[in-house]
């Protein structure tokens, strides 16, 4: 069977296969906590993939550019730079712990030879610059090759420093730190179109900085009931519009999202639009309010859609119509009947990601067992497939996967009593113009691509 078509920034829906391209991280039966994937963005051009984790490290990775000589081998990412964005701290005043784990990467728009990026943890958010140095200067008046401050009264000609060739350096350096705007966990950022603003979301209030000024934000989103006991709701994620810099949305634990448009007002408490699908009476069990919060929400590139993951599903909704979405797909219905056990291993609460493709013709999305999920919207046709080492041979072919629910098990099937609830994909993410996918599973990047017959 086909892959489902993504059609990268070129649109159409052409079928072809993913195949393996890279896995990087350890093979070690023992993960350690800190090498968890936390977070995986490519940047604007896709040339350049960064992920988080939860020792606080962000990997840069760079495409490397085609080599002539080897017309099927196609650009592979390799390390670029490593560096340490965030470490524990502890917050004296509430004898509280905050982790060094990066919940969220996004790029900003290259503006010149240095790449910008904002990280986060739950607390504090940092724009780090990403440049490289392969040239240095020597030939000081004041200063002898190996740095030391040489004696005045023996300098005796002025000499012109020349800059001579090294080998390349990548440097990262925080550039600014936007630190004490929240109370409770950053859950989202979003950098604005007019690149010059972006959001922070914690539990209950959205913030809006500058890029510019560290010191001060703008509270535009505040849900903080003035008796915490009649807190009903949380704010799980925000994203600002792709092209219309006043308008974002942000998505609740029980299944709605508000679109708020910033020139109404300067605190955008009440939304100018509120997106819910009328709950089914007839479904409603125990775990319904848990299994309807959104975990994360994602605007199509062309601005016209938005997509929403909750538990089981992903809807896509038209800007234009708030009362349902114009498509629902079932990521994991078979999961449905595991509810009672997936809460009290934890697993309802885990937080799955969603991306689209470069044409805004497929959307991806995670599950457990290391299997990812597939839908192509102008077919309708979805595909399961796996993240494993046992098909990382290069160039191998992704087979899709099947989970079985009842019934005579077939060959290639996998019952759904023997999925590993341990191994699961909540972080994707697709090359903004390329069928390039990046997958996380635990400590693994994987990276597929179409296979080009």
């Amino acid at each position: 069977m086909a892959g489902v078509a993504g059609g990268g920034g070129g649109g159409g829906s052409n079928d072809f296969q993913w195949c393996f391209s890279q896995v990087k991280g350890a093979i070690d039966e023992d993960v350690a906590e800190a090498d968890i994937i936390s977070t995986v963005e490519f940047n604007y051009s896709g040339d350049l993939l960064a992920t988080g984790d939860k020792g606080g490290r962000v990997v840069i990775f760079q495409r490397e550019q085609e080599n002539k000589s080897r017309p099927h081998s196609r650009g592979e990412y390799n390390v670029y730079s490593t560096f340490q964005s965030h470490e524990p701290e502890f917050d004296y005043l509430k004898s509280l712990e905050i982790e060094e784990k990066i919940n969220k990467i996004r790029w900003l728009p290259q503006q010149n030879a240095a790449h910008f990026l904002l990280s986060t943890n739950d607390k504090t958010i940092k724009l780090w610059k990403i440049s490289e140095r392969d040239k240095r200067a020597e030939g000081y008046n004041l200063k002898d090759e190996d740095g030391r401050l040489r004696d005045p009264f023996r300098i005796t000609a002025l000499r012109v420093p020349i800059l001579k060739p090294m080998d390349l350096m990548v440097e990262a350096s925080p550039r600014r730190i936007f630190a004490n705007a929240h109370t409770y966990h950053i859950n989202s950022i979003s950098v604005n179109s007019d690149h010059e603003t972006y959001l922070s979301a914690d539990d209950l209030r959205i913030n809006l900085w500058h890029l510019e000024i560290t010191d001060r934000s703008f509270n535009i989103v505040d849900i903080k009931p003035a008796n915490m006991e009649e807190l009903t709701e949380v704010i799980t994620a925000a994203e600002f519009h792709p092209h219309h810099c006043n308008v974002f949305v942000y998505s609740s634990s029980k299944g709605t999202i508000r679109l708020c448009d910033m020139r109404s007002s300067a605190l955008c408490d009440r939304h100018s639009k509120f997106f819910e699908e009328p709950e089914d009476p007839s479904s409603r069990s125990f775990f319904s309010e848990i299994i309807s919060s959104i975990s994360d929400v994602k605007f199509s590139h062309s601005g016209r859609y938005m997509m929403t993951r909750d538990y089981l599903s992903v809807k896509v909704w038209d800007l234009n119509m708030e009362n349902r979405p114009v498509e629902t797909y079932q990521v994991h219905e078979y999961l449905r009947s595991k509810l009672c056990s997936l809460y009290e291993n934890d697993c309802i609460f885990d937080k799955f990601e969603c991306c689209w493709n470069g044409s805004d013709s497929a959307i991806m999305t995670g599950s457990y067992n290391n299997f990812f999920r597939m839908f192509d919207r102008n077919t309708r046709r979805d595909i399961t497939l796996e993240a494993s080492r046992e098909s990382s041979k290069p160039r191998a072919i992704l087979k899709p996967r099947k989970v079985c629910t009842g019934g005579k098990r077939k060959k290639d099937e996998i019952s759904v009593d023997s999925l590993d609830f341990n191994k699961k994909i909540l972080h994707t993410a697709w090359h903004p113009m390329e069928n390039i996918i990046a997958v996380a599973a635990t400590n693994n990047l994987y990276i597929f691509q179409d296979k080009i017959n």
